[in-house]
């Protein structure tokens, strides 16, 4: 299997493009010779199967099957020659839809399905270390308002949960703290915060900070003033979110932050591991 893999990324390696700005394409004129088909024709044939499975998978064909060409010398005259310039996904999708009888075809879907695997794992690992910063993020902010508070007239436990909570129902539409977790199926001595999404995150940051800011410019004291200003500072962004379609509470639920932290530093530790076996090699 090692094997196959290696003449498969020699293969394809060979004839990837990047464009100016580092993005990788393949020319679809090229991957047709690669894959053995003979005409364009045939080759187009097989494309148009790829551009279905595209719409079927919900993707746009225009970003993934992108119409160029160039003008040919053909005898006296010129003529134009129709290119694709094709993404990686639109090269496996071409290659799941090719003749399974050419070895080259395999050879194909073994490198694009790798290679397209290997894209996924790192735009989800990007999408969890933005999770994690924003969720760090909005923990610092928190641990600032409630010390903010605290000098202002809101020093005891309950007081601070009333408070977050004051600030979560203005987020979610008039739901409660507790609401929105069963609502989630969050279990009920977690915060909500480690299951939101990032845009919840960022909500929930953007509103604290300006609460905190406006609590001390307006030197604002006491439980209900200073709760007040919370609800009102959450309601301002959520109307924000709604002028873009957006609405917390129908957000779904992202995998427990724990976990992703745990993963992590796992994939932190073993790097290290490995910085430090070079060093020593």
């Amino acid at each position: 299997m090692t094997e196959i893999i290696q003449v498969s990324e020699k293969l394809f390696d060979e004839i990837r493009k990047l464009t100016e700005d580092g993005m990788e394409y393949w020319s679809a004129r090229e991957l047709m010779v690669v894959l053995d088909y003979k005409t364009w024709q045939k080759f187009q044939g097989v494309m148009e199967k790829a551009k279905l499975a595209c719409i079927n998978s919900n993707q746009l064909v225009e970003r993934h099957f992108i119409q160029t060409g160039k003008m040919v010398q053909s005898g006296v005259a010129s003529k134009f020659v129709e290119d694709f310039s094709l993404t990686r996904y639109a090269c496996y999708l071409v290659a799941q839809n090719g003749d399974p009888n050419k070895e080259k075809i395999a050879l194909a879907q073994t490198y694009f399905a790798l290679q397209t695997y290997k894209q996924e794992i790192i735009e989800q690992r990007l999408k969890d270390n933005q999770r994690l910063h924003e969720r760090y993020k909005l923990k610092e902010i928190e641990d600032n308002i409630e010390e903010t508070v605290y000098q202002r007239g809101i020093n005891q436990p309950y007081q601070f949960a009333k408070f977050k909570d004051s600030h979560i129902q203005a987020l979610y539409g008039g739901l409660s703290t507790k609401q929105v977790k069963k609502m989630r199926n969050i279990p009920e001595n977690r915060a909500l915060a480690d299951f939101d999404t990032n845009i919840e995150l960022a909500a929930k940051s953007l509103s604290l900070a300006l609460t905190d800011k406006n609590i001390k410019d307006k030197d604002i004291k006491g439980e209900v003033p200073l709760t007040n200003e919370a609800k009102e500072n959450a309601k301002a962004i959520r109307n924000t979110l709604e002028l873009r379609g957006v609405k917390p509470e129908k957000l779904k639920p992202q995998v427990d932050i724990k976990l992703v932290e745990k993963e992590h530093k796992r994939e932190q530790k073993l790097l290290t591991k490995k910085s430090q076996q070079n060093i020593t090699s």
